[in-house]
């Protein structure tokens, strides 16, 4: 008889944002009456950009044309893109990344997941606590995470990121092959500086270590701080760096991402460029050339010009609801600067579902319970700027109403 890989009968038993889609459903159906606006999954309300929208009319009449038809495409994406991707968010910064360094994808989600092939499956796994729950799950599906009991896995280094070390995790006293950083970070939004990137880097040599870098809200940034790890002498030697089009140019139904794998990263004598180029080669067939037709136009200066207005637009909501809720006596806010995300401390010692419970029942604001990101979530909350400014500006008035 058939096996299966059971690994997945370890895993809680939905994914979290699958668990709050379910639970709203539910109060939605028992009181349709209520108006419910949604500030829990970090997708995006504004349209694409009008630059892209030309791009992609262009693409498809293209595709209708036998002198300009498109079939399968190269491996790591279209030199177009790629070259793009290279001056605009590397080389512009400083930065010597070639584009075949780059290799274009359906989003960041797949590929820090997807990464996980080129890896034997006894490498420690380091994440920040609380985490995006994709770094976990994708580790525990490939059998790297060991048990799961008591909110935790075993085999997981867990780095907490609390109130008292300001959210930016300490270096793992354990050995860690594998360490996964998100900044700025989802969910609490916390940035690091060049000195704390530095920190880690010069760990991960020391140690052997690869660090998977997920940089997808980089456009999100605001001070100066680091828009890439590579931007940290060294890193090429021991990172890699995810990055996404569907914060910074509303892809999120669109799909497009790129992964950057240097040719300096290196296992002994394999380069993981090789090895990565070989798993995309084999398990994927390509982002569509009319998407990356589109993800093109983000670097033409009126598509800067209008995902950059955007940008503006999400990160005005995240002021909104930061300053909403300190008015509203909310002691521990945090986030919103850098990112899109606002991180709070629950009130009267709540728990992250039964204030979601709150905010769900009494006011119809959704939100994420900051538990469902790790164990250091718990009596935390997040809420995303990427609703609309009404429904934003709706949302936390019934909430300082409430308060």
């Amino acid at each position: 008889m058939f096996k299966i890989n059971e690994n997945f009968l370890k895993m809680p038993k939905s994914y979290l944002f699958a668990d709050i889609a379910r639970r709203v459903n539910e109060f939605q159906a028992a009181h349709p009456e209520r108006s419910i606006i949604r500030l829990g999954i970090g997708d995006v309300t504004k349209p694409l950009a009008p630059e892209v929208i030309k791009s992609l009319h262009n693409a498809v009449d293209e595709m209708g044309v036998a002198e300009t038809f498109q079939g399968y495409g190269p491996d790591g994406g279209y030199d177009f893109l790629r070259n793009l991707i290279a001056e605009h968010d590397y080389h512009s910064r400083g930065v010597d990344i070639a584009a075949d360094e780059i290799f274009v994808s359906d989003g960041a989600k797949s590929d820090c997941g997807n990464i996980g092939d080129i890896f034997g499956t006894d490498n420690v796994v380091a994440v920040c606590d609380p985490v995006y729950p994709v770094y976990v799950d994708t580790n525990a599906m490939a059998g790297r995470a060991g048990t799961y009991s008591n909110d935790k896995w075993d085999n997981i280094v867990y780095m907490p990121c609390t109130l008292e070390n300001g959210f930016s995790p300490e270096l793992p006293k354990e050995h860690a092959d594998l360490i996964y950083l998100c900044y700025p970070n989802n969910p609490t939004g916390a940035s690091i500086t060049y000195e704390g990137l530095k920190k880690w880097v010069d760990f991960a040599i020391e140690q052997g270590s690869v660090i998977l870098y997920d940089s997808a809200y980089e456009a999100f940034i605001t001070e100066d701080i680091p828009h890439s790890i590579f931007e940290i002498e060294g890193a090429k030697s021991c990172a890699i760096e995810f990055r996404s089009f569907s914060k910074t140019a509303g892809f999120t139904g669109t799909r497009c991402g790129y992964t950057v794998v240097p040719k300096e990263l290196k296992c002994g004598e394999v380069s993981l460029n090789s090895l990565w180029l070989r798993r995309q080669s084999t398990k994927f067939n390509g982002t569509p050339y009319i998407v990356q037709r589109a993800a093109a136009a983000v670097y033409t200066p009126e598509g800067q010009r209008q995902i950059k207005g955007t940008i503006a637009y999400y990160l005005n909501n995240a002021k909104l609801i930061r300053e909403g809720l300190i008015s509203a006596g909310f002691e521990n806010v945090f986030g919103g600067i850098n990112a899109p995300y606002i991180w709070l401390k629950t009130p009267n010692k709540l728990t992250s579902w039964e204030f979601f419970d709150k905010l769900l029942n009494e006011v119809g604001v959704v939100g994420t319970p900051g538990s469902g990101f790790g164990p250091s979530g718990e009596h935390y909350f997040r809420l995303t700027a990427f609703g609309s400014t009404e429904n934003t500006k709706e949302a936390i008035a019934r909430i300082i109403r409430n308060a």
